[in-house]
């Protein structure tokens, strides 16, 4: 990876096991973690987890909270993971900065629908799938992000980034 501070924000619909990789990866590098579900205002996590989903009004505070995390992580000098759906550009225009590198966690609809119906104590019910998968755009080749696909397991995905962006774990 060619910047000196990378943050790493995870990225795609719930249930794509963005926190799961997201932990690993922080901790096989040893970079600070941020679960972006928990920057979320309270009125966000209610709305959810009444079964609406957020609209662009509800999620511009959320999306300024994670972009003053990774601001604060450049700013420190320290490398960091966080977690963020940013479904959109207009989303991912927010948070994008110079050592910003989009991660994409992305597979077939039923397999994402499969895992949250397993999920348990998340505030994100899985009637609003359908709802982030309709919001989803894939980041464009101008963007800086990589795609990895939920067909290999958490640990092989945390490989593959670790490849892909010629990132060295902690021995």
């Amino acid at each position: 990876m060619d910047s000196t501070t990378p943050v790493l924000v995870f990225m795609g619909p719930a249930g794509t096991g963005k926190s799961t990789v997201a932990a690993l990866l922080a901790g096989r590098l040893g970079w600070d973690l941020q679960e972006g579900d928990d920057l979320h205002p309270a009125a966000n996590v209610a709305k959810m987890a009444a079964g609406h989903a957020l609209n662009d009004d509800d999620r511009w505070p959320w999306l300024d909270r994670v972009a003053a995390w990774i601001d604060g992580q450049i700013a420190a000098g320290r490398p960091g993971v966080i977690t963020c759906s940013a479904l959109k550009r207009s989303y991912r225009d927010v948070l994008r900065r110079d050592d910003v590198t989009f991660v994409l966690l992305m597979g077939d609809p039923a397999l994402v629908l499969e895992r949250l119906l397993r999920r348990q104590g998340h505030f994100m019910p899985p009637a609003l799938l359908t709802s982030q998968f309709d919001t989803l755009q894939v980041p464009d080749a101008d963007e800086r992000a990589i795609h990895i696909d939920l067909d290999m397991t958490p640990q092989e995905q945390v490989d593959a980034i670790l490849t892909r962006l010629h990132l060295q774990a902690e021995a």
